[in-house]
């Protein structure tokens, strides 16, 4: 038996990215927020809409560099990577009858981030190498840029 957990979003991007550092072993990331949204028809027959907000972590060095420079607030972007899960305790309140309260946030750990936008001129080290017109920032490349 085989699984999967595959994960693919296109959205705006909602904040410039962000370069965090891992508390247990010090090592770089960065942090992208995308919004996606879906629309529907309602019980009224009138169109509905509903944001989510997705946070991307990116660990893999190259890509995460690339997207810290390359990737601003607005952008288009698509995002492939898979879905994995946080869990941990905070202390709610003071005192011997403190509680502890777990939690459990989401993100995608990102592969690939491709930027969609299409109104940019391409720098010239993106267009050299691309066959398509989207840029491709991913992780298997030895040169994303």
């Amino acid at each position: 038996m085989s699984y999967l957990n595959s994960v693919t979003i296109v959205g705006f991007v909602g904040a410039d990215p962000e370069q965090r550092q891992a508390r247990n072993n010090g090592s770089k990331f960065t942090v992208l927020s995308v919004a996606t949204q879906r629309s529907w028809k309602n019980a009224e027959d009138e169109w509905v809409s509903k944001v989510e907000w997705h946070r991307i972590a990116i660990f893999r060095p190259r890509l995460a560099d690339a997207v810290l420079t390359n990737i601003k607030k607005g952008a288009h972007v698509l995002v492939e990577g898979s879905l994995v899960s946080t869990t941990y305790e905070r202390a709610n309140g003071k005192g011997k009858k403190a509680k502890t309260n777990k939690q459990t946030f989401w993100c995608i750990r990102a592969d690939v981030v491709r930027k969609l936008d299409r109104g940019e001129p391409e720098p010239e080290t993106l267009a050299s190498g691309s066959t398509a017109s989207s840029e491709a920032l991913e992780a298997s490349d030895p040169a994303p840029f």
